[in-house]
C-alpha cells in the first residue's frame, strides 16, 4: 500500500488530537488506480497519485476540524505528492434545472461577495478574519460543457493571500460544485491538474446530463447563474430582496464562511506540510533493549 503523505498525515493529525466520541473514526482513504463514485450523480477516475473519501468521510473531517457542512458533499480528493498543496472538494445539490441564459454582471457579484465578508466578519475572532479582495478570474460559462467558473482572492488578518478557484457543472436537475484549494502561487499549476486530472476523468452518469433534460417532467430552478455563484438555493429570493441584501441575509450558511473555511483547512494543511515526517525509532536489540 502507498504510504500516506505529509498532508493526509496532518489531516489525521486533526482526528488524533480530537478526545472526543469520534476518536474511533477510522476514514476510508481510496487509493488512486479506481474508479470512485461522486454519490449517484457522477463518477472519476481517480488518477494513481491521488486520494479519495467519499461524502460521509469528507463531512466528518470538517467537523472535526470545526468547518460547516452542507449536507450536500460528495467526495474529496488529495495528491499522495506532499510537494502539492491543493484539495479538490465535491458537492452536489438538487436545485432544479438551472437555465444559463443569464449575463453575469461580476462587478456587483464582487460587491456582493465583499459586504457579505464585512458582515460574516462581525461574528469572528481577530485572527479567524477574512478578506474578499477581488477576482483572481471573473466568472464565465462554457456553453459547451456546461461549466460555470469564477476564482475569488481572499485575505486574511495576516495580509495571507489565498484563493478559491470553482467550478459548477450544470446537471439535469442540479449542480455539482467542484472547489479547487489553492494559492495564487500555484493556480495556474493545479488548475492544470484540476482540468486535465480530474474535470477530465469526471464522468455525470446517465440520464443525469445537462442535455437530459425533459421539460414535460424536470423541475426548474427559480435562479440562475448569478445567485449560483453567491451560493445557490439560500439566495433563491435574490430577484425580489436584491444581491446585496440576500448575501448579508444568508452569508452564514452560504457564503463567505464556507469558502473562507476550505481555506483555513487547506492553511493548516500547508503549515504542517513543513513539519518533516520522522520515522520511529528502532530498537537498539533484538529484544528492543
Amino acid at each position: 500500500m502507498k504510504r500516506l503523505t505529509a498532508m493526509v498525515a496532518a489531516l489525521l493529525m486533526i482526528l488524533s488530537t480530537t478526545v472526543t466520541a469520534d476518536a474511533e473514526y477510522e476514514y476510508n482513504w481510496i487509493e488512486g488506480g479506481v474508479t470512485v463514485d461522486l454519490g449517484e450523480i457522477a463518477t472519476v477516475d481517480l488518477d494513481p497519485d491521488f486520494l479519495f473519501l467519499d461524502g460521509e468521510d469528507t463531512r466528518q473531517l470538517a467537523l472535526e476540524y470545526g468547518d460547516p457542512v452542507s449536507g450536500d458533499e460528495v467526495g474529496s480528493i488529495y495528491s499522495m505528492d506532499e510537494e502539492q498543496t491543493w484539495a479538490v472538494y465535491f458537492d452536489y445539490e438538487e436545485t432544479g434545472h438551472i437555465k444559463d441564459d443569464e449575463k453575469i454582471d461580476a462587478k456587483a457579484l464582487l460587491k456582493s461577495y465583499q459586504a457579505g465578508a464585512e458582515e460574516a466578519n462581525k461574528d469572528r475572532e481577530p485572527g479567524e478574519r477574512y478578506y474578499v479582495t477581488g477576482w483572481d478570474i471573473e466568472p464565465f460559462y462554457d456553453e459547451d460543457t456546461h461549466n460555470l467558473t469564477w476564482s475569488l482572492l481572499l485575505e486574511d488578518d495576516n495580509k495571507e493571500t489565498f484563493l478559491n478557484y470553482n467550478t459548477r457543472i450544470l446537471t439535469r436537475e442540479g449542480n455539482i460544485s467542484v472547489i479547487l484549494v489553492t494559492d495564487p502561487e500555484n493556480r495556474e499549476a493545479d488548475k492544470q491538474i484540476l482540468q486535465n486530472q480530474i474535470l477530465s476523468q469526471l464522468n455525470i452518469t446517465d440520464g443525469n446530463k445537462y442535455t437530459d433534460f425533459d421539460k414535460s417532467t424536470d423541475k426548474v430552478a427559480n435562479y440562475g447563474l448569478s445567485a449560483l455563484i453567491l451560493g445557490g438555493t439560500g439566495l433563491a429570493v435574490a430577484k425580489k430582496a436584491g444581491l446585496l441584501a440576500v448575501i448579508l441575509a444568508f452569508a452564514k450558511k452560504f457564503g463567505v464562511l464556507i469558502i473562507a473555511g476550505i481555506a483555513a483547512l487547506w492553511s493548516f494543511i500547508r503549515k504542517k506540510k513543513k513539519k518533516p515526517a520522522t520515522e520511529p525509532a528502532q530498537p537498539d536489540g533484538p529484544s528492543g533493549e
